[in-house]
């Protein structure tokens, strides 16, 4: 892999260029960047992959929801359709991307759309929402967010960290400067004091920044229908884990806490699953041996699960959903809180719904 990096660096050097070029045309005026008056938040990486955007995005969800009419939206990565649609809960994963099919389940009084086009798809909502939250659209430089979330997976601070195809950056590191909050993900939860200053200095904030850390809280199983269940996973459970997801070490290393007889189907991000997939999963869980036994997935991956053609087999099968949760660290959920509030509460005065 390190003498495929190299091969792909020239590339990364054109990327990198052309992505340096087109910032300094939307920043100096050129290229348009689209305002509205609601607020709209953006949460986004620097980075391909699971940085936890919507865990976070859940996050802003539960803080705003019971105050204000709320809206997500984001470009359905993986659907097969194209522009502007919103999602049910009978929609398929299929046609509007697991990621906002989740969201739409775990919130069924907002409005999750899909759109790739985010200045046409905030055109759609502006007139039936008071906040607008657009997931993964940090690189969407045609609209322009009120305010800015950009997370920093941290097990990939430990890694180099070179630009596609090369790597996995999407842009240089110089693009945090247009965040007004750093958010360091997926931090060990007794991340030390003196390690998350060295983060701090190498994050080199700009003055209008703010930097917090957050990690991951798992929730209890889940069951087909959403009902929390009560098992008892030991070390005498044989897990079969099951994942389509950028990240999946994380979850290995939680469930590792309760056995360590883990079997793990890994498939790449919003891999789509098919027949086969699955009949194999069903297959190698029927025929083993031993009495106590599991299927776990994520959230994200369950939504694809419930395609038509796989809940024949789906559903006669133990599967349970592992949820997850964002925990902001050294206490500082109230300030995180305040600051997002403070921004609504300012930019929604006045300002009425249809």
């Amino acid at each position: 892999m390190k003498y495929v990096r190299w091969l792909l660096f020239p590339f990364s050097l054109l990327y990198g260029l052309v992505v340096i070029i087109r910032n300094w045309c939307y920043d100096m005026g050129i290229f348009k960047s689209q305002g509205f008056n609601l607020p709209i938040i953006s949460v986004g990486n620097l980075d391909v992959g699971g940085a936890g955007k919507t865990p976070m995005t859940e996050y802003l969800i539960r803080l705003l929801k019971a105050s204000y009419r709320v809206a997500t939206l984001s470009r359905g990565y993986g659907r097969i359709t194209k522009g502007y649609l919103l999602v049910e809960t009978t929609s398929p994963a299929s046609q509007t991307g697991d990621e906002p099919l989740q969201l739409k389940h775990k919130f069924r009084d907002i409005t999750v759309a899909v759109c790739e086009n985010r200045v046409a798809g905030v055109e759609r909502l502006k007139n039936i929402t008071q906040v607008v939250l657009l997931d993964d659209a940090y690189q969407h430089r045609a609209i322009k967010p009120g305010l800015s979330i950009l997370l920093f997976d941290y097990h990939q601070l430990k890694t180099p960290a070179l630009l596609l195809p090369a790597g996995n950056r999407r842009e240089p590191f110089i693009g945090r400067r247009r965040a007004d909050i750093i958010i360091i993900s997926k931090c060990p939860a007794q991340i030390s004091i003196d390690e998350q200053e060295h983060i701090r200095k190498r994050m080199a904030l700009f003055p209008h920044q703010q930097l917090f850390f957050t990690t991951i809280a798992y929730k209890p199983l889940i069951d087909w229908n959403g009902g929390m269940v009560q098992l008892q996973v030991d070390e005498d459970t044989t897990i079969f884990l099951l994942t389509g997801i950028a990240s999946p070490q994380p979850v290995i290393n939680y469930l590792q806490h309760f056995s360590r007889q883990i079997i793990h189907y890994k498939y790449p991000d919003h891999h789509r699953f098919s027949l086969k997939n699955i009949t194999k999963l069903a297959d190698d869980f029927n025929t083993c041996p031993v009495n106590k036994k599991i299927i776990i997935t994520t959230e994200k991956d369950m939504q694809r699960l419930q395609e038509r053609e796989l809940a024949g087999i789906t559903q006669q099968l133990p599967v349970y959903t592992l949820p997850i949760a964002v925990e902001f660290l050294n206490n500082d959920g109230r300030a995180f809180d305040e600051l997002i509030s403070n921004y609504v509460r300012k930019h929604t005065a006045h300002r009425s719904v249809h």
